[in-house]
């Protein structure tokens, strides 16, 4: 008998967004990725601009306002 599986957690932009704050508060990428359940590549495609284009910018504005 085969065991249901949860469905992959897939990062949304504010998971990115804030995956943009934690890495500039120098937290390592996989700390960032078992926060939320994933695999650190998918922390890295979001660091190197392969997922979510336009989240580092809205984190640089949050960034700022804080």
């Amino acid at each position: 008998m085969a065991i249901p599986q949860k469905p992959p957690y897939h990062l949304t932009f504010g998971d990115a967004v804030d995956v943009w704050l934690r890495h500039w508060n120098g937290e390592y990428q996989h700390h960032i990725a078992a926060s939320y359940g994933v695999n650190p590549g998918r922390v890295n495609d979001v660091l190197k601009a392969r997922k979510h284009a336009g989240s580092e910018q809205v984190a640089a504005s949050k960034r700022r306002a804080a």
